[in-house]
């Protein structure tokens, strides 16, 4: 494993555009990338990103994000090109700590972080919303999503954290076993399951599926608790060591892989390797001219590219631009 205060060289981030809100006064709730490297970004107004953003304060400090709004929430859904390329309008948005994805057809896709299992119904955690803003599809992806990645195909890859895995919310006691017990899940455009990832065999299960990047139709992980790298290709699993440590995201291009961040000392750290011989490499991220990385900043990775939004700043950072 290297020595994270080896980490000497800095990469600074490159400004790629501005996510402008879709109507004044909106503000970003969240923002992801799609399959063709657009970002996809969810905006409302301030009251409705609190409503969207709720957690609930336990008995002795523990604060767990709501699975639902106590009231419908208006949102926009714009996809950036990096201008904005279409807008999609959802006026009863209930669904808090949404991630939101394209499909075929000018479609939307948002689901939920958290899903309750109840004796008298479970939540619907996932909506496929039409062009037009009506809700074409209701569907219940689990509960403990971390990571939604959508294809061009329309195939929906659901990478799940820990009590996604193991069970909250009702699910596993008294209610039966989480939806994402596996770790990884693939759904089709309907919302149905139709790829688990194995939990019998030579690999390593899944505690927290860390990072997960879809490029094409191939998945890549990288997961607790050793953080092997794995590729999911035709429905077929292969591993690699990977650096043994956490990572939050990943790139790679089939050969090198890049793992960003890690635990809190490690967020700016961009470890990058070739996938076969190891040998990670240390280096710092940083914004543009030095600036740290802020701590609310979202990073995903698809193929090849890494993608980074700070507030509504869009930055990128190619792999084949890290030697």
């Amino acid at each position: 494993m290297p020595n994270p205060k080896s980490a000497k060289q800095v990469i600074e981030l490159r400004r790629h555009a501005e996510l402008a809100p879709v109507e004044p006064g909106d503000v970003p709730v969240t923002v992801s990338v799609g399959p063709g490297g657009e970002a996809i970004a969810l905006w409302s107004d301030p009251r409705g990103r609190d409503a969207l953003q709720a957690r609930t304060m336990q008995p002795g400090g523990a604060s767990f994000p709501d699975p639902t709004t106590h009231a419908g929430v208006a949102v926009h859904v714009a996809t950036y090109t990096p201008q904005v390329a279409a807008v999609v309008r959802v006026d009863d948005l209930r669904l808090a700590h949404c991630h939101v994805q394209p499909l075929p057809g000018g479609r939307v896709l948002l689901v939920a972080a958290r899903c309750r299992w109840r004796r008298d119904g479970v939540d619907r955690n996932a909506l496929v919303v039409a062009p037009d803003g009506t809700i074409a599809r209701h569907g219940t992806l689990g509960d403990g999503v971390a990571h939604v990645l959508t294809t061009a195909a329309g195939k929906i890859w659901v990478g799940y954290f820990d009590e996604g895995i193991f069970g909250n919310y009702g699910w596993g006691n008294p209610g039966p076993a989480p939806i994402g017990a596996c770790g990884i899940v693939r759904y089709a455009a309907d919302l149905q399951a139709e790829w688990s990832y194995p939990t019998s065999g030579d690999l390593e299960p899944i505690d927290d599926c860390y990072a997960l990047n879809v490029a094409d139709e191939t998945a890549w992980a990288t997961y607790s608790s050793d953080f092997p790298i794995v590729r999911i290709a035709a429905d077929t699993v292969r591993s690699w060591p990977g650096s043994r440590t956490a990572a939050h995201a990943l790139i790679t291009d089939g050969t090198r892989c890049a793992l960003v961040g890690g635990y809190s000392q490690h967020r700016d750290r961009l470890l990058v390797g070739d996938l076969d011989r190891g040998h990670f490499k240390p280096y710092r991220l940083t914004l543009p001219g030095g600036r740290p990385l802020p701590a609310n900043i979202q990073i995903i990775g698809r193929g090849p590219a890494l993608h980074l939004f700070a507030g509504t700043t869009w930055y990128r950072l190619d792999l084949d631009h890290i030697r």
